[in-house]
């Protein structure tokens, strides 16, 4: 059985919860990011089966405001500025100097900004999961969908909950669980993993912060993210990943790809916007061949 390894660290006047699975392995670590913001570590834990495998430490965290890094009330603390802090003291805290990034959603926006904004030493390569790199065109894309394949009914609701700004309705909240299970997913019933099923904490409060209240665009502290034409700064190796039915849709990933100048995109068939749960011998089969050359 793969050896785990938890801790905290001091953050901010608060700590920051980190397991780390195979934490002797020989090769430079995998940091995982996890999505939202709002999330938690949880959904990774899969990627214990992994680690052995690629002989390297695999550390995933609870972002300041999460799971077990909850900061209830502190909505300060919820912008992109504090989590990249956050990130490099993680690094800094753990001796991370060489590492090998994977952000999925929310975490893949982290990853770019940080790599944009920070400039940052130390990084091997990145895995930009079901990810954008434009709240602008992510906003586009996810109204496409509504418009090309939801009901004239949905698109209504929809549209008054825009105009509105409420998006507690019932009937909108029923829409928008169609919605999220055609794109979002995976689909969690009583033979899930429990890690699928385990309770989050705060959530709310750093998504609303964050992301805000409507799911198809940021209004929060993140409405500005945009690195559209700009990325062709990150010049690490960098793996994009989607699945054919994502909210990260084909068009967002391929025109990540397509300004990223070292990087291969990899499409999952079969899933929504968690193919390392609903493509798992896959995604890994995957990883363990893009990491096989790069440290």
């Amino acid at each position: 059985m793969v050896a785990i390894k938890e801790g905290r660290m001091p953050f901010k006047g608060f700590e920051t919860y980190y397991r780390i699975t195979n934490p002797e392995g020989k090769k430079a670590p995998l940091v995982l990011l996890h999505g939202g913001p709002g999330s938690t570590h949880n959904y990774f834990e899969g990627f214990d089966k992994l680690a052995e495998a690629i002989d390297r430490p695999i550390v995933m965290y609870d972002q300041i405001g999460c799971g077990e890094s909850a900061t209830p009330g502190h909505t300060e603390l919820y912008n992109a500025d504090v989590w990249m802090d956050e990130l490099q003291a993680l690094r800094d805290h753990l001796g991370m100097d060489k590492v090998h990034l994977l952000g999925q959603s929310w975490g893949g926006m982290l990853a770019i900004y940080y790599m944009m904004e920070r400039e940052p030493e130390g990084v091997l390569s990145i895995v930009l999961s079901s990810t954008l790199h434009s709240a602008i065109l992510w906003r586009e894309e996810q109204w496409r969908r509504i418009y090309r394949f939801m009901s004239k009914e949905e698109q209504d609701i929809f549209n008054k909950a825009e105009a509105s700004d409420k998006y507690d309705d019932p009937a909108y909240l029923k829409a928008l669980d169609h919605f999220m299970d055609m794109y979002c997913g995976p689909t969690i019933d009583a033979g899930s993993p429990e890690y699928l099923k385990r309770e989050k904490k705060n959530g709310g409060e750093v998504y609303l912060t964050g992301w805000g209240a409507n799911e198809f665009g940021p209004t929060g502290t993140l409405a500005d993210y945009d690195y559209r034409g700009k990325l062709g700064k990150i010049t690490v190796p960098t793996l994009v990943t989607n699945g054919q039915m994502d909210l990260c849709s084909c068009y967002i990933a391929k025109s990540m790809y397509d300004e990223l100048p070292n990087s291969r995109w990899e499409l999952f068939r079969y899933s929504r916007h968690m193919a390392f749960v609903e493509e798992e011998e896959r995604y890994f089969e995957v990883m363990k061949d893009w990491l096989k050359d790069l440290d």
